[in-house]
């Protein structure tokens, strides 16, 4: 079987070990026993609400997004309406919201979720499906991008194993930001789950479909990325119509499971030293997609960095102090090929970059002024084998007096750092003062000057041929 290389930094699969063991007994269930059921009420929105159900919106979205319209209607006397708000609107940043009934529905009779849509001009709604109650949305159904126009359509959402929905909570939810910063209005109409008989040929996957490998960690649990599990069918139409299902649809398996064990829930558990291949099924249908996971024993963390007054600390990313505001560890700019950013392993949290040429961390809500600061440190450990003529290549970026990028009077700073600095497999500290940072980093900027690094905005790895590095403690201080 061939393999393409896991990029385990940008899917998260880092994974650890559960010291939790589970021992059970067991008992013969009695014939008297007579199993809750719960109700098969199909409808969500037919001219208005069904029994038992709630309207909750997500944190940030507009609350009055939602409403009920008596004039655009598909069929009947009254429809859903959703109103999307422009970019910037105070009363909130997007439209969404989960439509659940807390008592839960029994949907194993459906194999789809329908519904009559139109919009007050053609869009895309980001995210829209069933499953999510704000709790472990354990049967979580997303179809993403789903194409909208401004004539009633009817949609097919699928339920990617109904004989699961025996006591479904989450009915119906959706979030919708901003069409080119534009708001806009859809209706949905006639919602409700259905037994239509044409959802047919399926073809689940794991892991986006593809073979994978990854290293994994005895210290370190993790889980099966979500975006990468889905189910696809198809419909009556002939086209195919593929959603991201949650991992208990799947039933996973681990082929030795002395080296990790796998959740119902996706989760990852190494336990010895080893490899093992992780496949799933997912109604009896084997999923497409695999991961072949070797535990290596413990993960190497960075060396604890020394105690500091925090008062001579300014940290952009450090468990040892408070960080500063990031807007982002990746801001995946034009021409960069560089791949990966922030990894939460549970007990700590790393920065991971593969295919590397340049990668910006970037705080600009604030800039930061460290022009009381002397030195900047920064662990950084690289696993892959060094030339002689690696370098690597450190960058601060000043917006100017201004903040603002591109105010004509943005500065940088480069510092190199030579092979010999480096060692493959090995963690780095590196104390580097910032008065060294005097090349000129290029793109039009001139080198710091005197006075510069009051609004410190963004901090840059550039490669000079090293391709992947681990990073953590990257703060200043004031020595």
């Amino acid at each position: 079987m061939k393999y393409r290389r896991f990029n385990y930094l940008k899917n998260s699969l880092i994974l650890g070990v559960l010291l939790v063991i589970a021992t059970a007994c067991e008992r013969e269930v009695s014939d008297q026993v007579e199993f809750a059921t719960f109700p098969q009420n199909a409808e969500i929105f037919i001219d208005g609400f069904s029994g038992g159900l709630e309207y909750l919106p997500f944190q940030g979205s507009k609350l009055d997004a939602f409403s009920v319209d008596t004039e655009t209607v598909y069929e009947g006397s009254a429809s859903m309406r959703f109103d999307v708000p422009n970019f910037g609107d105070p009363a909130g940043s997007f439209a969404g919201a989960i439509f659940p009934d807390m008592g839960g529905r029994d949907l194993s009779d459906y194999d789809a979720l329908t519904f009559w849509a139109k919009a007050s001009k053609a869009a895309t709604i980001n995210e829209i499906g069933f499953g999510n109650d704000f709790g472990e949305n354990k049967y979580l159904v997303t179809k993403q991008n789903l194409r909208i126009s401004t004539a009633w359509t009817k949609y097919v959402i699928p339920i990617p194993d109904p004989f699961k929905l025996t006591m479904e909570k989450g009915l119906f939810w959706y979030a919708e930001g901003p069409e080119g910063g534009d708001g806009y209005s859809f209706w949905i109409d006639e919602l409700k789950f259905e037994k239509l008989g044409t959802v047919a040929q399926p073809q689940p996957a794991i892991f986006g479909g593809e073979d994978l490998e990854a290293p994994a960690f005895i210290d370190i649990q993790g889980n099966i990325p979500r975006e990468g599990l889905t189910q696809t069918f198809n419909l009556a139409s002939g086209g195919n119509q593929t959603v991201q299902a949650a991992p208990s649809y799947f039933d996973f398996a681990s082929s030795n499971p002395g080296v990790v064990l796998v959740s119902e829930l996706g989760v990852l558990t190494p336990v010895g030293i080893g490899t093992t291949e992780i496949t799933a099924t997912l109604a009896g249908v084997k999923a497409k997609g695999s991961a072949t996971l070797t535990v290596e024993g413990s993960f190497d963390f960075a060396p604890e960095p020394p105690v500091r007054d925090p008062a001579d600390v300014i940290s952009i990313f450090s468990e040892a102090y408070d960080n500063i505001a990031v807007d982002n560890y990746n801001g995946f700019f034009g021409g960069q090929t560089t791949t990966g950013g922030l990894v939460d392993l549970g007990i700590d949290q790393i920065l991971i970059y593969e295919n590397l040429n340049f990668v910006a961390t970037s705080f600009t809500n604030p800039t930061v002024d460290v022009s009381g600061m002397t030195v900047l440190h920064v662990d950084i450990r690289t696993d892959e084998a060094i030339d002689p003529s690696d370098t690597l290549i450190l960058e601060l970026i000043d917006f100017g007096p201004d903040g603002t990028f591109g105010g004509g009077n943005d500065t940088g700073g480069g510092y190199t750092i030579s092979s010999g600095e480096l060692t493959s497999g090995n963690w780095v500290s590196f104390d580097i003062p910032i008065s060294s940072f005097t090349n000129n980093t290029g793109g039009g900027l001139s080198g710091f000057v005197s006075g510069a690094r009051a609004n410190l905005a963004q901090f840059v790895f550039a490669s000079g041929g090293i391709s992947s590095i681990v990073v953590d403690n990257i703060y200043f201080y004031n020595e």
